[in-house]
């Protein structure tokens, strides 16, 4: 065989407190899908962004078609045709799809930006990954879906031979991932080779000719085409058997916490929505996207006040007209976009688990230090939050740790209602499965969980009954024993109410 595409031998890095990298090794053949894949903090981030130009690595050696290469920045990895599409697109919104795909290149005419040649190049480019817009466009005015395309044509434009893609459908729908996965097969078919991570596996079994599985900044293993499937890539990436994926088991209803009666959100305001939440209770909340579940929880939560409808908490009817007023009542939301509104990534553990609880905690108008130790001491032990220390800023933990720091936020609160939206988006299966943990020991404790997820395997294994939303309005709720695929996407396209 000959030499692979992109070869990393023995690559180590290291950061304060935390070793990401320890002697990883993998190989890219030409015109291949090499999936990397591993729970959050195996160092899959790490990798990638050595890999381009991003980070300086340690130690260990990186190879191009057999010749070793050292790659010093973002420039050199784009000069040696390696191209890295972020999870957090890399677009700017006010400029057209064509000024996107070359900025920083663009062809100039008599000292001037040629942008007649941009948006006749960009066709081109637009054409390969099979998107249909205008180069003209603003970026700003495309769905998710499309822009995702722009940064692989823009990839493209700089003639990438590797292409990595960085958890590329955690914002698609299911027509978009399908409309992208078609573009990784051509590419592929045109000699391109992509790295491809997710920790979506069913889209790893479809896509992937190769897996390659990090643990704990470590090669864990290898798993050729014929040997890819679920368990397999679980019992690599978590060192063991996961028997049970969801730990849960049916609770008995406390009394009601939350009634909600035709309550309006101003995303959906023509739809009015009730239903009620029991103490001890897990509710999941399904629909696609755009149904209006991420409104109607900012909703409940202040973030949004409602336009019309009562809400009653503990049987005190009330109006949050903000965050703070809804947290006086014993309601707390786990948001769904972690990094711009659940933690504050430049702070620590202890500041940020100890945040929520400043008003309550407070000492003669001043912080109580004493009392943020003993917090941040509760929850990184009662959430098993891997941190060197309290005082380690947050944006060096991996994804699943920071989502359980969010969790501590509001947990340190002792909250009688939990709203979680996605609350498993972007972390990996062993961190998953902490937090569906977690939500079982609240309900037992009494706490009345309402949360909301696009994933239906979640919403069939962690609900005692779901409710399902359409287009801003509930259209209907199904019991545990009704729960199904079938049932909750009756409901989730067409609209059709069915009883509970």
């Amino acid at each position: 065989m000959s030499a692979p595409l992109l070869e990393v031998r023995k690559l180590s890095k290291s950061f304060p407190g935390v070793r990401a990298l320890k002697g990883v090794s993998i190989a890219l053949q030409p015109a291949e899908v090499l999936a990397v894949i591993g729970e959050n903090g195996a160092g899959k981030s790490t990798l990638m962004k050595i890999l381009a130009g991003v980070q300086r690595p340690d130690s260990g050696a990186i190879l191009m078609n057999g010749a070793e290469v050292e790659i010093r920045s973002v420039h050199d990895a784009l000069a040696r045709g390696i191209a890295l599409i972020h999870q957090e697109l890399n677009l700017a919104d006010n400029l057209d799809v064509a000024s996107n795909i070359f900025l920083g290149r663009e062809p100039l005419r008599g000292g001037l930006v040629d942008t007649k040649r941009i948006r006749r190049e960009a066709r081109k480019f637009l054409d390969a990954v099979g998107l249909d817009v205008d180069p003209a466009t603003l970026v700003g005015t495309l769905p998710i879906g499309c822009q995702q395309l722009v940064e692989i044509a823009k990839a493209l434009s700089v003639n990438a031979r590797v292409l990595i893609m960085d958890e590329p459908t955690s914002s698609l729908s299911a027509g978009e991932a399908e409309k992208l996965f078609k573009v990784i097969h051509d590419l592929r078919s045109s000699g391109v080779s992509v790295i491809y991570i997710s920790h979506r596996l069913g889209e790893v079994k479809k896509l992937a000719d190769r897996v390659t599985v990090l643990r704990d900044g470590e090669n864990a293993g290898d798993l050729a085409r014929e040997e890819i499937s679920h368990n397999g890539m679980v019992k690599l990436m978590v060192g063991r058997d996961i028997s049970q994926f969801y730990p849960h088991e049916p609770h008995t209803p406390g009394q009601i916490v939350l009634e909600v009666a035709g309550i309006r959100t101003p995303a959906h305001p023509g739809h009015a929505l009730s239903f009620t939440l029991c103490a001890g209770e897990i509710v999941g909340v399904a629909g696609l996207v755009g149904a209006g579940r991420t409104e109607m929880l900012e909703t409940l939560f202040g973030v949004t006040p409602a336009l019309g409808g009562t809400m009653l908490v503990a049987g005190k009817e009330i109006a949050p007209r903000s965050p703070l007023e809804a947290i006086g009542v014993g309601l707390a939301l786990v948001p769904e976009d972690r990094k711009r509104q659940g933690v504050i990534l430049e702070m620590t553990v202890r500041d940020n688990v100890s945040l929520a609880s400043l008003r309550k905690d407070q000492r003669a108008g001043f912080r109580n230090g004493r009392r943020e130790r003993e917090l941040s001491a509760e929850m990184i032990g009662s959430l098993r939050i891997k941190t060197p220390h309290d005082r380690q800023i947050v944006q060096f933990l991996s994804g699943g740790n920071q989502q359980k720091v969010v969790l501590g936020k509001w947990l340190a609160l002792r909250p009688r209602v939990l709203f979680l939206d996605e609350p498993t988006r972007g972390i990996d299966v062993g961190a998953k499965q902490e937090i569906y943990r977690l939500m079982e020991e609240l309900a037992r404790e009494g706490v009345a969980i309402l949360f909301v997820s696009s994933e239906m395997e979640e919403i069939l294994g962690m609900s005692d009954r779901a409710l399902v939303m359409h287009e801003g309005r509930i259209t209907g709720e199904l019991a545990r024993a009704g729960l199904s695929d079938e049932a909750v996407m009756r409901l989730a396209t067409a609209g059709e109410k069915v009883a509970a």
